[in-house]
């Protein structure tokens, strides 16, 4: 494996890894807790940081290459899901899940009420918890991941 090929594989192994200690810091340490789309955009980073571990594991350097390429997809991924979120967070468009939705108490007697307040959800998707110069920590996700998975890939062509 070429040196370039090689510095892909690791930020395909340490950019999952940071962004998930990022996450995982925020909510533990900060009290941040996650949306049900901030779980979505966790779920690709996993499996990325697999797939990554296994590309130093494999003896194999083409299946090693091989492994990198999908991590960088599967960071991507995480980076589209959170580009969907942080338009949610910005009300640029519609959520599509339960914790972008209202709970609407008119015409509803005590019974009703109190089962509508109680399935809504605690976290909601379409507000951002935190932000940093106007960036929600989803949006740093779309750009951190997104902009990592573009110099993956980059630096595995070039490596070929």
């Amino acid at each position: 494996m070429t040196g370039t090929a090689r510095l892909a594989r690791w930020i395909a192994l340490l950019l999952p890894a940071a962004l998930l200690a990022g996450a995982w810091g925020s909510q533990l340490i900060g009290h941040l807790y996650p949306c049900e789309m901030c779980h979505w955009q966790r779920w690709p980073h996993y499996a990325a940081l697999v797939v990554a571990l296994l590309a130093f594991l494999l003896p194999a350097p083409r299946l090693a290459r091989t492994l990198v390429v999908i991590a960088a997809l599967l960071i991507a991924v995480s980076g589209a899901i959170g580009v969907a979120h942080a338009g949610v967070e910005y009300h640029w468009w519609n959520g599509f899940t339960a914790c972008t939705q209202t709970v609407d108490l008119r015409g509803l007697g005590p019974d009703a009420r109190l089962a509508a307040l109680m399935k809504a959800p605690v976290v909601r998707c379409d507000v951002a918890q935190w932000t940093f110069a106007g960036i929600s920590l989803a949006g740093f996700n779309a750009i951190l991941s997104l902009g990592g998975a573009a110099v993956i890939l980059w630096l595995m062509r070039k490596a070929r």
